[in-house]
């Protein structure tokens, strides 16, 4: 049940790489049951939001709640889907073998996945259109299939968040558009959605809230109120020439 406690709250997050700081001061308290985008310039530290939120990366200060806990004490609430960048395709893996990933957390090391695992791989491959793919080896999958199998190992862990980074990278429109599908869908099943995005563009039509992001947080709100043109070029100086073509900037479709 929704409460009101934020799916996630962070107060002062701060993030560095050796001198160089990635993100400052970040305090964000985001909704449960929303479908939020990351947005910012390259280098913002976009992914790198989502790794702190997630505990890959070390934060220099601050803190990260997770539904009302410390993250910490939150394991197992959120699931994290990788950029397929820093994934290695040609590990002899098949689909099914994949999502059963996510259930690695709930099965004892000394007990193989059972029958009630296996269904909850089908069920979350059949989320995100795979169901017929189960025995595919993963390296031979096109690159919107391998994202949707990475969606559905990530709903496989029954988990209350889902953190993607650049899920849309590199897919055709109509895998995008299967992908987005997905995300709504499962948003509609009361999970929160936290989704680093690069396409301005797509923004105002895909997201409930947008964090705007350079470092810090910029500005967090409706699409409506964030993808400002005085904000954008803040955030993306130089490329204001960009803006122009936007469809209906200040407005969803």
């Amino acid at each position: 049940m929704n409460d009101g406690t934020p799916a996630i709250r962070t107060r002062h997050l701060t993030v560095s790489y050796g001198l160089r700081p990635a993100l400052l001061d970040v305090n964000l308290d985001i909704p449960q049951g929303s479908l939020v985008g990351i947005l910012g310039p390259n280098g913002a530290g976009k992914s790198t939001l989502i790794k702190a939120l997630m505990g890959f990366v070390k934060k220099d200060v601050g803190r990260v709640e997770i539904m009302g806990e410390p993250a910490e004490k939150a394991k197992g609430r959120m699931a994290y889907v990788p950029q397929r960048s820093s994934v290695d395709w040609d590990f002899p893996i098949t689909v099914e073998e994949v999502t059963l990933m996510g259930r690695y957390g709930q099965i004892p090391w000394y007990r193989n996945p059972g029958k009630k695992d296996r269904d909850a791989a089908l069920k979350a491959l059949r989320a995100v259109r795979m169901e017929d793919f189960g025995q595919r080896q993963i390296g031979a999958l096109s690159g919107g299939q391998q994202q949707r199998v990475f969606m559905a190992r990530a709903l496989c862990q029954g988990a209350d968040i889902l953190l993607l980074d650049e899920p849309f990278a590199g897919v055709d429109a109509v895998t995008e558009k299967a992908i987005l599908s997905v995300l709504k869908e499962a948003r509609e099943q009361g999970l929160t959605l936290v989704v680093v995005h690069h396409d301005l563009a797509t923004a105002a039509s895909y997201f409930d809230l947008i964090a705007l992001i350079k470092q810090g947080l910029v500005a967090f709100g409706s699409p409506e109120d964030v993808l400002q043109k005085e904000l954008l070029s803040e955030v993306y100086e130089g490329q204001m020439q960009s803006f122009a073509s936007l469809p209906s900037i200040n407005s969803k479709p």
